[in-house]
């Protein structure tokens, strides 16, 4: 299979292409932090929209921490979702997912206040939220974001994502107003395995991309 990105940057203009043509007003940009910053970033620009952070955390499975069981986005009464399949496959419970809570929460909060020094969620009352991620697998700490997204009230949102899994697409389209995807492949796998450079994003790297927005100073 050959991928279909050469890595973030690059797939975060071929989307800020596919959107530029949607002729979209009143936007903001979403991110999921790490990997959606790099994405989002070049959209943002493209769009002339200020870019904001969705901070969510996928809570592992037993000894599978990258296998999510659930997952919780930020906010005053925190979106918990939980992956009902993958939790009776590994055998975690509610009782688990409860444990590995708090965790998560500390560092989401820990999160938001490194990457954007304080600074308050942009309002999305009456505008188009477009929200990144750099690709979907199964579509948990997406569904999250989703939920804790519709409560901050915007009159529309849109799913924008380089690459992501038929079966996931399919579980979310009903969830937002549209979706802007790149590329659906029939085999899908890890969200790295179509690009060709996909390493780590660091803090560090988030906040200097926050950095480069122009309200960011």
């Amino acid at each position: 299979m050959t991928a279909a990105f050469h890595d973030r940057r690059e797939a975060g203009q071929r989307l800020a292409d596919a959107l530029a043509s949607q002729n979209l007003t009143h936007v903001v940009v979403l991110a999921l932090p790490r990997g959606g910053v790099p994405v989002a970033a070049p959209v943002a620009r493209a769009l002339g929209a200020p870019l904001d952070l969705l901070l969510v955390r996928k809570i592992g499975a037993p000894g599978q921490p990258e296998l999510a069981v659930a997952a919780v986005a930020e906010g005053t009464d925190p979106a918990l979702v939980y992956d009902d399949e993958t939790m009776a496959l590994t055998g975690a419970s509610l009782q688990y997912v409860k444990r590995e809570l708090p965790a998560h929460l500390q560092e989401i909060e820990r999160r938001r206040t490194l990457y954007l020094k304080g600074r308050p969620p942009i309002p999305l009352a009456g505008k188009t939220a477009v929200l990144v991620d750099d690709g979907i697998a199964t579509g948990t700490t997406v569904r999250a974001a989703l939920m804790a997204l519709r409560l901050r009230g915007p009159a529309r949102v849109i799913l924008a994502v380089p690459v992501a899994s038929q079966e996931a697409l399919r579980a979310l389209r009903p969830e937002v107003d549209a979706v802007v995807c790149l590329e659906t492949p029939s085999w899908f796998g890890a969200v790295g395995a179509h690009y060709r450079h996909f390493p780590s994003v660091s803090d560090d790297e988030v906040v200097a991309l926050m950095e480069e927005q122009p309200w960011a100073h």
